[in-house]
């Protein structure tokens, strides 16, 4: 009994700590270096992105293909609140959460073509790739599977007492799977140290939230088990971070989990076979215009004068030398031997 009430108080405690609705939710201030920073590695993955679209096209990327594009604040700014040894993990709309943990756009692209030389040799393609070096572990194809398995990866981190975090990456429509819930209970009557963030795009495969959610404001999903949650713009990448660096404050200090809805925005369709009729081309335009992320850092850096037209071309040009190498690297290295259909096989 005496037990029981001492891990009432605790989760009263707690809750009491929370982040409130107040002005300490204001976006990260970021240096000119920071700017600069945030402005290549959104623009990477933009610019992959917008290659791998294009190589689907040509047939060179077979199976399914997410792509990011539009939401590159929301992996750039968690990352940037991270440190060496916390972990991410995500579904299938993976590749900006590769790049963004820093492996080889070479090694990604070549496992889009499916080849030897990619991240999981050819054989897991756009959605199972991973990387332990980089601390990336995948990649998931199951719709909210990643959820409990980056549930797991805190459990771990519980276990061995080692001040690392688990992000775990999920979007609109897999907030609504059953195993998210029995992630949140487990995660938090251990107290475990994993941020659940959820990727709110706004159509899930192709459905709205208005019409498939009875809860639109998915930072209250964990409110029944005690879990605190904030809704962030996960358009500008300065108000990722801070919410980011809050979040994983509350990990490292053994507070439990933590939500953050990322409200964010795709342009493209669910995959590359989806033609995404189920909104208006004004709709995305008005996006484009007026939140588009890379955008926003660009718009600072010129108004700030801390970078000129030439100087953000001379960035956008070099990305798109790394990209093109890729592919390159992608559309020449050689196809798995036949023997790898062997190999890494669980029996």
């Amino acid at each position: 009994m005496a037990a029981a009430k001492a891990k009432d108080a605790t989760s009263t405690s707690a809750r009491s700590s929370a982040p409130k609705d107040t002005s300490d939710r204001r976006p990260a201030e970021f240096t000119k270096a920071d700017e600069f920073d945030a402005y290549h590695r959104m623009l990477l993955i933009r610019r992959f992105e917008e290659k791998a679209g294009q190589m689907y096209g040509m047939g060179l990327i077979g199976g399914f293909c997410h792509l990011y594009i539009g939401q590159e604040a929301v992996v750039i700014g968690m990352q940037l609140a991270l440190k060496e040894g916390d972990q991410v993990i995500t579904g299938y709309r993976d590749h900006g959460h590769m790049l963004a943990c820093g492996m080889d756009p070479k090694g990604v692209m070549a496992e889009l073509t499916g080849r030897r030389n990619g991240y999981s040799k050819g054989k897991g393609g756009s959605m199972h790739m991973f990387s332990i070096e980089k601390s990336f572990y995948g990649g998931h194809g199951i719709v909210g599977a990643q959820v409990s398995l980056g549930t797991g990866l805190a459990f771990s981190n519980r276990y061995r007492d080692n001040d690392n975090v688990a992000l775990t990456y999920f979007g609109d429509g897999a907030a609504n799977q059953g195993q998210v819930y029995e992630s949140f209970n487990m995660a938090e009557l251990w107290k475990l140290p994993v941020i659940y963030v959820i990727e709110n795009n706004r159509y899930a495969m192709g459905t709205s939230v208005t019409r498939s959610s009875a809860q639109t404001d998915f930072s209250k999903r964990g409110l029944s088990f005690n879990i605190p949650g904030e809704q962030v713009d996960g358009m500008d990448v300065r108000a990722v971070k801070a919410a980011g660096e809050r979040a994983v404050k509350w990990c490292r200090e053994g507070k439990g989990p933590f939500i953050l809805e990322m409200q964010t925005y795709r342009y493209r369709g669910h995959s590359m076979s989806d033609p995404a009729k189920y909104r208006s081309r004004d709709e995305v335009q008005k996006v484009r215009a007026e939140q588009d992320p890379i955008e926003q850092v660009r718009h600072r850096l010129l108004e700030k004068k801390w970078a000129s037209e030439d100087d953000l071309k001379k960035i956008d040009a070099e990305v798109r030398d790394i990209v093109n190498e890729a592919a390159e690297f992608a559309t020449h290295d050689p196809e798995p031997d036949p023997s790898e259909l062997w190999t890494d096989v669980l029996r």
